[in-house]
């Protein structure tokens, strides 16, 4: 069993954007998934991306925007509802809202999301 509190999660940012690392390979011996809590400010962007070995799951908690996805299409994702992303789809999102936009993301096999960040604070 793990067992851990918010002084053990690791948070990543880029700017409008922290990423708290709930479960991750920085603290975790999992090695079947990472959940993530990711908060976007209004107006801040996730950019356009791929995880080209692992799939994902988004679970909207609060707030609203778009989904960013491939050929520049984008999709409304708004609290209470649930995306997932197959190993190599394109994905972003962009908070076109006046609160924060925030999500639970759920990844397997496991992604150390550190390079895809500016800032660690462990």
């Amino acid at each position: 069993m793990e067992f851990f509190d918010a002084t053990d999660f690791v948070k990543l940012s880029n700017p409008g954007v922290v990423s708290e690392q709930l479960i991750s390979p920085h603290k975790s011996d999992s090695e079947r998934m990472t959940i993530t809590r990711v908060s976007v400010e209004p107006g801040a962007i996730q950019d356009r991306h791929a995880h080209e070995a692992s799939e994902q799951v988004w679970i909207a908690l609060s707030g609203e925007g778009e989904l960013l996805l491939d050929n520049e299409t984008t999709r409304t994702f708004a609290a209470g509802q649930v995306v997932r992303f197959e190993a190599g789809d394109v994905h972003g999102f962009r908070n076109t809202a006046n609160e924060p936009f925030v999500y639970l993301a759920v990844t397997a096999p496991p992604i150390r999301f550190d390079n895809a960040y500016a800032r660690n604070e462990p």
